[in-house]
């Protein structure tokens, strides 16, 4: 595998003004990638082109609305010329968020299909970012528990803790021509979770019980 695997790429990252989405855009840039940061976290535009640099751009993008998505394209394609990866990240209450991902993997595979692109998901375990404050029961909390240990001790993985890195690793992978005949696949990141199907509310059962 090469240093630059996203050498001569333009990539589109939703989300990527923070958490995941921002780790996924500075490992594309680390790879040669061209980068435009489509986010509403407008805020925070100055300070991340001004340290990420002139291959990096941004623009104010709700993915909701569909007029600030072909903005969007269309302002990336007027600056670099073209379009190579599109790489979704987004944020979601906690319902809305498992509602999501059942949905997006179902789309995921019908635009592989319908469109004779690659299209692929990264479906993550539990991994410390900004949306996940307040996602631990009160319960959990008065343990002196926070997230990142609440997911070591649930997780099916010991002694490897999940980083929004891990992530963009992943996408990396799937946006690079390492994965050039990859396409219709929900890639799992989740340390074997899947594979044993864990119960989360069993899980904090049995942890608040061997407190």
């Amino acid at each position: 595998m090469g240093c630059n695997r996203l050498e001569g790429k333009v990539a589109i990252i939703t989300g990527g003004a923070r958490g995941i989405g921002e780790a996924t855009v500075r490992h594309f840039l680390s790879h040669g990638a061209k980068v435009v940061i489509a986010d509403v976290r407008d805020n925070l535009r100055e300070a991340l082109c001004h340290e990420l640099g002139e291959g990096t751009s941004y623009i104010h993008c709700d993915v909701t609305n569909m007029d600030d998505v072909h903005k969007t394209v269309s302002f990336t394609v007027e600056k670099f010329g073209k379009l190579d990866i599109m790489a979704i990240f987004g944020g979601f209450s906690t319902y809305a968020y498992a509602c999501s991902k059942t949905a997006i993997v179902g789309l995921m595979k019908n635009a592989a299909v319908e469109f004779g692109i690659r299209v692929n998901c990264v479906s993550p375990y539990g991994v410390v970012m900004h949306l996940t404050d307040g996602l631990v029961p009160v319960e959990v909390m008065n343990l002196n528990l926070n997230f990142e240990d609440l997911m070591s001790k649930v997780g099916n993985l010991q002694g490897v803790v999940l980083k929004a890195e891990d992530i963009a690793q992943a996408a990396l992978y799937l946006a690079s021509d390492d994965a050039k005949y990859v396409s219709g696949q929900n890639l799992f990141v989740d340390g074997g979770v899947t594979i044993v199907n864990p119960s989360l509310v069993m899980d904090y059962s049995s942890l608040l019980g061997q407190a």
